[in-house]
């Protein structure tokens, strides 16, 4: 019987797309959601992938999607909390019902979908939960801050899940990206605007090369990145945490670094005029 896999934030040209893919290429039979179903293009005739709306900032759809998979397939083998907003700007700029919505998408959700699925893996005594967090949820860079902060709360939840769900022989994979192809740039971009009355109006140069400094010539092939994270989720023994994609290793060596000197490099990196 095929693995089964419910993957959230699946939208067309997003990493998620691309774990859809890959996961149903193992043989796994895919559950590809998205807040609007539209947004998720066709995929290969043939392939196991199933398309679903789910907004991830809601209980009743949660509770729904799960429900249909529990009806269907009697389990859930994996599951991938992708789903993610960008959030650019400077912080003191940033309105707060904007933080509070990227941190409802970027960490609550994280929680609720794990508080739903636990107890269905549990009873199986088998599982695998992955989070998708960023290599700046380890270590901020300027003009990306709450971005930055909302995925070191997922940092910090899946460390606690991972010991936490060792008693019900649930995995939890805690995958730290760093600069893999795909929209989220042009998207925030797209969104961007500096306050009227803004204190950083010199800056914006600097903003948007921010924005888009996970696209640059560096970055890993969406299908490069779900490749090794879809091996690692369906290992026998998934590992806690693994990093990769453009500038991974340079954070990983920043991690050794005396944080002060860290956050002085990356602010000359990216206020230079």
């Amino acid at each position: 019987m095929p693995r089964v896999v419910l993957i959230t934030g699946c939208s067309t040209g997003g990493i998620g797309y691309s774990l859809c893919e890959e996961f149903a290429r193992q043989g796994c039979k895919v559950y590809a959601t998205s807040r609007r179903v539209e947004t998720i293009a066709d995929f290969a005739e043939g392939s196991n992938i199933e398309k679903m709306a789910l907004d991830v900032n809601s209980d009743e759809s949660v509770a729904k999607i799960l429900e249909h998979i529990a009806e269907t397939d009697g389990k859930l083998d994996v599951l991938v909390n992708n789903a993610g907003v960008i959030a650019p700007g400077p912080v003191v700029e940033m309105p707060i019902e904007e933080v509070k919505q990227i941190f409802e998408t970027n960490t609550f959700a994280v929680l609720r979908l794990c508080k739903a699925v636990v107890p269905m893996m549990a009873k199986r005594r088998s599982g695998t939960i992955v989070n998708i967090g960023s290599i700046v949820g380890e270590i901020a860079t300027p003009w990306n801050g709450i971005y930055s902060a909302s995925k070191a709360a997922v940092t910090s939840i899946s460390e606690v899940l991972f010991m936490e769900l060792k008693p019900f022989n649930i995995s939890v994979l805690h995958v730290s990206p760093g600069a893999v192809k795909s929209n989220i740039a042009s998207s925030g971009a797209a969104r961007f605007s500096l306050a009227p009355n803004t204190l950083y109006s010199e800056y914006l140069s600097n903003i948007m090369k921010r924005i888009n400094a996970s696209q640059g010539p560096n970055s890993m092939p969406a299908a490069a990145f779900a490749e090794k994270v879809v091996a690692s989720a369906l290992s026998k023994k998934p590992p806690r945490y693994m990093t990769l994609g453009g500038n991974a290793g340079l954070f990983s060596f920043f991690k050794w670094l005396p944080r002060g000197l860290v956050l002085l490099l990356l602010w000359r990196k990216f206020s230079q005029k």
